[in-house]
């Protein structure tokens, strides 16, 4: 069975990367008003984050197709049933991810995002995909929503939300991350204290840079 490349899935995926591609910063004032510098700052600011992507509410901010297919890839490979997912928007990644625990049998992820009309966007996506019943969205600042009532046993984590916070969000998770567990960090290299942390060789993790924009850890123990 594979969720990923048949209908509805298939041909709704299509349909979300060729709007996500069309959507251009320069069509979002937020985004065009701000210098590159001021974007990395902002990108990187642990205080600054809610006022960043709430200006970029209407932009997908969605991963890669390549990422994509990882995202499901590891999930179905491993037998995921307990995924948290860092950063929902529109939910093409939360799509992935999902299609993977249907394959896998069943499971249950859960994903947090802050701005109300991405979460009406994302589950509106999630039904179209015919996914909704194994996600549960979280609405709120992750540092509170992730803060409680987490599977004892998490087998893949993705952080795809506010960069400066990686390392928070893995602080919050790591204590129900099993042995063997995924980490995805999408557009890490905004997140400098994130990768010294999972670089460390006394970290607990073993990571590695994949592709352009992800970094990929294992967590030992």
């Amino acid at each position: 069975m594979n969720t990923l490349t048949t209908t509805p899935l298939a041909p709704l995926l299509d349909r979300l990367f060729a709007e996500a591609e069309a959507t251009s910063p320069a069509s979002i004032p937020a985004a065009t008003a701000l210098s590159p510098e001021e974007r990395t700052r902002l990108m990187r600011s642990k205080t600054d984050y809610l006022a960043f992507y709430g200006a970029l509410k209407d932009m997908p901010l969605a991963v890669s197709r390549e990422t994509g297919t990882l995202l499901y890839m590891l999930a179905r490979g491993m037998g995921a049933r307990a995924i948290v997912e860092f950063g929902t928007s529109f939910a093409i990644s939360t799509l992935h991810l999902a299609a993977a625990l249907r394959d896998n049998g069943g499971g249950r992820l859960i994903t947090t995002e802050f701005e109300p009309s991405k979460i009406a966007r994302a589950q509106a996506n999630l039904a179209a995909g015919g996914l909704a019943d194994l996600v549960e969205i979280r609405q709120g600042d992750a540092l509170k929503t992730l803060g409680a009532d987490l599977p004892d046993s998490i087998d893949l984590l993705l952080l795809d939300g506010a960069k400066a916070l990686y390392p928070e969000i893995l602080a919050l998770v790591e204590s129900h991350l099993r042995p063997g567990a995924l980490i995805i960090a999408d557009n890490a290299d905004h997140s400098p204290d994130y990768l010294a942390r999972v670089r460390s060789p006394a970290s607990g993790y073993l990571s590695t840079p994949f592709a352009e924009d992800v970094e990929l850890s294992m967590r030992l123990g």
